[in-house]
């Protein structure tokens, strides 16, 4: 079993292990980019710089996601694989019960791992001549205005105001999937005519064709790429078949059942604020997928590979005067 290798047991082996994923044809200086000229310190795993101009000391970590951790690097590597591993995600408390860390080192570890989850730079547009983009909107938890207004009673009475759910009590979210490809997802105020068609032209190529259901957000930005397609669901018309293929958006309805699965079953509270994190986990898992050729290990290191250049520190992840839960 892969997760009996000693870079999951062993820090030594761990940092050597991430050495060769980060820096594989040698040592490289996070701060002037200096190829082998580091020599190392007194200190296990340390390294200084032998640039003349700059001199500074670093560590494997030094410019990742990992950087200023306390954490053995052996559990660092385990939560990646973790969560790259499984399809759903694996929460904080299951972190801390395998590690004998506090939940406040396993919250925190989880949502570093998310931050390097998250796609960097510009992105290309989805799609392309002869391919298919699907697009559909979901909603998932209640915003935290609904939820405090939900809660509120009438003086005297024991019943809750606001007894039913509303599409605008809840968080909206627009997924864009290139069918047999990537997928792409954004947390959004409102899913209203303007915000959907600001996003799909920005994130679909006009080559493509686009597949929706009947939903009239796409009515008028659909005429501006190669075909739009869509199905009905309220005649419970699901999938369609036609010369050009079959139509349909069974890939973004696949992958919000992944999502919502994964967010109710496994990590069952999000706050609204670290949506976003969570989205970039499920989006990275399914861009990596197996079948696009990707196994767990690989993924895993994809991951490790892609952590360099990103931060996330306590502060920025919780704000003045909050804590983890």
């Amino acid at each position: 079993m892969f997760l009996q290798q000693p870079q999951f047991h062993d820090d030594e082996a761990a940092r050597a292990y991430f050495e060769r994923i980060r820096w594989p044809d040698g040592r490289v200086c996070p701060h002037c980019g200096v190829i082998g000229a580091e020599y190392a310190t007194k200190r296990a795993g340390r390294y200084r710089c032998g640039a003349k101009e700059c001199r500074k000391d670093f560590s494997t970590t030094t410019g990742t996601v990992m950087e200023q951790s306390h954490i053995g690097l052996s559990k660092w590597l385990w939560v990646f694989y973790q969560m790259c591993a499984s399809k759903k995600g694996i929460s904080s408390h299951q972190v801390r019960r395998s590690l004998g860390v506090s939940m406040k080192a396993a919250w925190f570890m989880t949502h570093r791992v998310r931050e390097a989850m998250k796609a960097g730079g510009l992105a290309a547009p989805l799609g392309g001549p002869g391919k298919v983009v699907e697009v559909d909107e979901t909603y998932h938890g209640k915003i935290a205005e609904a939820s405090e207004r939900r809660t509120k009673r009438k003086r005297g009475s024991t019943t809750k105001l606001g007894g039913s759910r509303r599409v605008g009590d809840k968080r909206a979210i627009v997924t864009l999937i290139e069918r047999g490809g990537q997928a792409r997802t954004f947390h959004v105020a409102k899913a209203d005519l303007p915000t959907v068609q600001k996003i799909v032209r920005e994130n679909i190529a006009k080559e493509s064709r686009l597949h929706t259901d009947g939903s009239g957000l796409y009515t008028a930005v659909g005429k501006e790429f190669a075909a739009h397609e869509s199905v009905d669901h309220s005649q419970e018309e699901y999938v369609r078949y036609e010369p050009t293929g079959p139509v349909h958006n069974n890939s973004a309805e696949s992958y919000f059942s992944v999502f919502k699965r994964g967010m109710k079953g496994v990590y069952q509270h999000c706050q609204e604020k670290h949506l976003h994190r969570y989205l970039a986990e499920f989006d990275y898992r399914h861009n990596t997928r197996t079948k696009l050729g990707v196994d767990d290990k690989q993924r895993a290191d994809l991951l490790l590979a892609g952590a360099e250049g990103k931060r996330l520190t306590y502060r920025r992840t919780h704000g003045k005067g909050q804590h983890a839960r």
